[in-house]
């Protein structure tokens, strides 16, 4: 598949797809920006690990990173939440660009209970803020899946998924730094945005 879209109209296609109508507070249910979620897919993108590939967007809400994934010419994408509700917005914004459904599939589970091998893994899971290592289970899961993966952390996790990857053959390299904005969705937020420090990771299998 031929890239047709520019970053920039990328990050446009993907502001226009709905996010939750009542986030789930347990699993940390957030939007990703889409500026932000568009930066993230160009590298990954641009790192020649989405074209052709196949790809399991893990924790994958109402869709934005998978559906940007297909957009920019992944061969399929598993959209895989434990969420019911999040998956159906995911299959809407999916019916609201111009991409064949069948590369994407569905999956209501909970991350660990998903077994697909797949070439790429892309994740932005929980932060921790509720539950304190929530990503844990996600890159746990995620080395068995793939032997790429790129991923969302708190910036202080770092000694951590610098420990986890050398622990389990894998190479960690942090590709960034972003404040990540956590908007207004529960009645117990005092302020309409908090910026949480953040980094993108890319984990591959040492060979």
């Amino acid at each position: 598949m031929i890239l047709l879209v520019t970053k920039k109209e990328l990050s446009k296609i993907l502001s226009n797809l709905k996010g939750f109508d009542n986030p789930e507070i347990s699993l940390e249910q957030y939007i990703t920006p889409s500026e932000i979620a568009s930066n993230f897919l160009w590298l990954v993108y641009m790192q020649r690990d989405i074209k052709g590939k196949i790809i399991a967007d893990l924790g994958s809400g109402t869709g934005i990173l998978g559906i940007g994934a297909l957009i920019l010419g992944a061969e399929k994408v598993y959209f895989v939440d434990q969420s019911l509700e999040a998956l159906e917005i995911a299959k809407k914004n999916l019916s609201s660009v111009r991409i064949d459904k069948n590369r994407a599939s569905f999956i209501c589970k909970n991350v660990r209970e998903f077994k697909v091998k797949v070439d790429t893994v892309i994740q932005n899971p929980p932060f921790g803020v509720k539950k304190l290592h929530a990503d844990r289970d996600f890159l746990s899961q995620a080395i068995k899946l793939a032997d790429k993966i790129y991923s969302f952390h708190k910036i202080e996790s770092q000694t951590f998924i610098e420990r986890f990857s050398e622990d389990n053959n894998f190479k960690s390299m942090l590709l960034y730094k972003i404040d990540f904005p956590l908007k207004w969705s529960y009645k117990h937020h005092s302020k309409p945005v908090k910026n949480i420090k953040v980094g993108v990771w890319k984990i591959e299998r040492k060979t």
